[in-house]
This record gives C-alpha cells, sequence and structure tokens, in this order.
C-alpha cells in the first residue's frame, strides 16, 4: 500500500478506535506508531515514540499549561466562582432573563482566569442553576445557558486550547491570547442578545430580578474578588506588555490567586491538596494527548497526506474563502464526536498547511476561528460534553431538554464565526497593535 493509502487507512483505524472508547492519547500514539514503523521501521518507529515523548514532557514552554490550570484550580476552590457570579447578578440581574445575562458575564470572566470550559460550566451549573430554579426560570434556558457560557472559557484569555494550537502550529502564545480578547466578547454579547430575544418575547422563560443599588454591586466586589481581577490583569498585561513569558504570566497568576486566597482565607488546605491533584491529574493528560499528537502527526508528514491535501485544495475551482469554509464544515462535524483538544491536535497537521501556507490565511485569524467552531462541539450531540457536566449537576434535568435549549446559543456561535469570517481584523487587530502595526 502506498504512503497516502496507508495514511487514509490510519486516519479509519483511529476513528474505530475511539468508538470502542480507547482514549484519545493512546489511540494516536498507537496509530502513529505502527503507521511510522510500516513506512519506515520498527527500530526507527520506537526511536520516533521516544524522542516526541520525552519532548513533550521535558519541555520548558509547554509548563505554561500547569500554570495556568493551576490558577484555574485554585480559582475554583477558592470559591471565586462564587463571588464573581454574585457580582454579575447584582449587575446585571434585573434585566429580562437576568440570571442567565448575568451567567454570561460571569462565564466570561471566570473562563478568563480559568481558562477551562469544563471546568466553567461545572462551577457555574453549581451556582447559577439553583438561583434559576428559585427565581422559576425556563429549564432549558438556564441550562442551556450555562453550558454554552462555558465555551468562553476556551476563547477568553488564557485558554488551554490557545496554548496547544500554539505550540502546534509555532505561533506566539500572547498573540493567541490577544486575538482571543474581542471574539471572545463579541460572543458573550451574541448570547446575551440571544437570550434578551427570547425572554422579551416570552417574560415567563426568565423572569427579571430585584435591581441592585450601585453601594450593592460595589460590596460585592470584596472577599478578594477585586484582588485577582488584579492579579489576572497583571498577569495577562504583563504577558501582552512583554515583561513575562507564558510561563511566567502563568505562574505570577498562579501564584497570585494563592496568596490572594490564603489571606483572604478562602482557601483551606483540603482545597489546596486538591487544586494540586487535579492540576496534575489535567497537566498529565494534556501532555500525553500532545505526545500522542506529536507521533501521529510524524506518521501523517511521512504519508504525505497534509502535502496531497494541500495540492488537491490549491487545484479546487474554488475561491479561498469555499475552501476554508469546506475544512470548518469538516471540524464541526468532528466536533461533534470527538474531543476540541484532541481534535486540534489531531487535525491542525492536516490543515494548517492549506488554511496557512497554500491559501495564505492568517495563523492567529485561524487559530481563533477553528477554536470557536471546535467549541461548538462541547454543547452538539452526541458528546456536548458541556451538556453532559450541567446534566451532572443537575440530574433531575432531562438530557433533551438541556439539548433543546442549545439552538439559541449554537446560532450565536455561528453568527460569530460569520462576523470574524467577513471582518478577520476582529481577531488580528491588537495582534497587530503589540506589533505596532
Amino acid at each position: 500500500m502506498n504512503p497516502f493509502g496507508l495514511g487514509v487507512l490510519g486516519i479509519i483505524v483511529f476513528l474505530v478506535l475511539l468508538m470502542l472508547r480507547m482514549p484519545i492519547a493512546y489511540a494516536m500514539a498507537l496509530v502513529g506508531f505502527t503507521g511510522f514503523a510500516l513506512l519506515s521501521s520498527a527500530s526507527a518507529s520506537f526511536s520516533m515514540v521516544a524522542k516526541e515523548i520525552f519532548n513533550t514532557f521535558s519541555s520548558y514552554s509547554l509548563s505554561v499549561i500547569a500554570m495556568f490550570v493551576w490558577m484555574g484550580f485554585l480559582a475554583f476552590y477558592s470559591g471565586i466562582g462564587t463571588r464573581l457570579y454574585v457580582f454579575a447578578y447584582k449587575l446585571m440581574g434585573h434585566l429580562p432573563g437576568g440570571l442567565a445575562v448575568a451567567t454570561q458575564l460571569a462565564c466570561g470572566i471566570f473562563g478568563a482566569i480559568c481558562g477551562s470550559n469544563t471546568a466553567t460550566a461545572a462551577t457555574m451549573g453549581a451556582i447559577a442553576l439553583p438561583e434559576m430554579k428559585k427565581y422559576q426560570y425556563d429549564t432549558s434556558l438556564a441550562t442551556a445557558s450555562i453550558a454554552a457560557g462555558g465555551v468562553l472559557g476556551v476563547l477568553i484569555p488564557p485558554s488551554v486550547i490557545f496554548i496547544v494550537y500554539g505550540m502546534a502550529t509555532e505561533q506566539s502564545i500572547g498573540e493567541l491570547f490577544m486575538a482571543g480578547i474581542i471574539p471572545g466578547i463579541l460572543l458573550m454579547l451574541a448570547y446575551i442578545a440571544a437570550i434578551l430575544f427570547l425572554t422579551l418575547r416570552n417574560p415567563a422563560l426568565g423572569p427579571a430580578g430585584p435591581k441592585a443599588s450601585w453601594k450593592e454591586r460595589a460590596s460585592s466586589l470584596r472577599g478578594g474578588l477585586f484582588e485577582v481581577l488584579v492579579v489576572f490583569a497583571l498577569s495577562i498585561g504583563g504577558l501582552f506588555a512583554g515583561w513575562f513569558t507564558p510561563t511566567e504570566a502563568g505562574a505570577v497568576g498562579a501564584a497570585g490567586v494563592l496568596a490572594v486566597s490564603l489571606l483572604g482565607k478562602h482557601l483551606d488546605w483540603i482545597g489546596f491538596k486538591k487544586s494540586l491533584y487535579d492540576t496534575t491529574r489535567t497537566t498529565a493528560m494534556i501532555m500525553l494527548m500532545i505526545a500522542g499528537a506529536m507521533i501521529f502527526g510524524r506518521f501523517m508528514a511521512i504519508s504525505r497526506i497534509p502535502f496531497e491535501l494541500a495540492n488537491w485544495a490549491g487545484s479546487l475551482p474554488l475561491p479561498p474563502f469555499a475552501i476554508v469554509g469546506v475544512i470548518l464544515l469538516i471540524y464541526l462535524v468532528l466536533g461533534c464526536f470527538i474531543d476540541a483538544l484532541a481534535l486540534i491536535l489531531l487535525t491542525i497537521p492536516i490543515f494548517y498547511p492549506v488554511v496557512v501556507k497554500t491559501l495564505g490565511y492568517d495563523p492567529i485569524w485561524f487559530g481563533v476561528i477553528v477554536v470557536m467552531v471546535v467549541a461548538m462541539g462541547v454543547i452538539t450531540p452526541p458528546v456536548g460534553m458541556n451538556v453532559y457536566i450541567i446534566k451532572g449537576v443537575a440530574p433531575d434535568v432531562p438530557l433533551e431538554d438541556i439539548f433543546r435549549g442549545i439552538w439559541p446559543f449554537l446560532l450565536a456561535i455561528i453568527f460569530s464565526l460569520i462576523i470574524l469570517i467577513a471582518f478577520p481584523s476582529i481577531a488580528t487587530f491588537l495582534p497587530q497593535l503589540l506589533h505596532g502595526v
């Protein structure tokens, strides 16, 4: 069998292994090792696997993942999510569907500290759902708004997915973080617009809450919340200003959140140990997936699939934006079945050369678009990780009720994507500003 045919067969085998519920990292590593051995030799494949695993787990640049993940878990176990929601509720709870609107604001701010869609959804689900039930919100709207709000955690920096994309494509993590800010705010506003549209048409879906005074809104920033926001601004702002490397920015953020939590007595010993345990487990999982993806990517490279695909795409009688549209559609379909992080690691070696090198699109813009498309997969059936997280938080709510409420938020993501494709400068403006362009 020729290399291209073996590469296609390897992708099919990988998808079969996923359906058989093999862990994604192991499936990528196994297929990559076997395919590389068949196209070269067993000894060369063993050497390649050893090199990729060692390089991944000894990489200083990848330690940024552990730092930002720990910052997120420290925020989670110190109760920052609860205080964020109280602040957002005091600020926006008086609007139609105010609790759902406040949830989007809280998800956006917590996602900026946390960087994980699942952690954002789980935290806000535990906090916001009881409040929405108390005010008799429609179950579909309440649960779906939280599941969708979790997506903001992967767009607004820091974002683990942006870090992994940057590592895989050798793009600046700082520029990717900057590129995600305006699209993340755009998506949050699109979510809020969708909630207001639904609740203005039918106020019974989400009754407005009492209006808080400005004094109450200001007091809701107490309890360490204001200090944490300052720490986050220092961490990310220092990264943008060039004061810190990405790893140093993550370390500053984690140390700052830890100091604020300890000084304010918001974090006990049990919570501290749990934050370390969850950070170690999550970081190890991500690093193993990166190593597996590197092995799989080496197999894809010698199978020549990326090069053949690039040549095929370049010869199509279609304008470049139509080719990009087809690629995004493939991402959208695969995102319904494959975890977001794994999907990016799996597909970047295939599609990145086509979009950036053959079609000439901006790699930072493409990163934002891909992250947004892939993030749709966490709220669409049948995988819909965020939906299942909310189901775990609210076991009494039927799964179909949550999925039924997701559609307005999917339309909001599609609307945001259209805007970003039509006006790429929305994503590239801040990175260009960094360079003084």
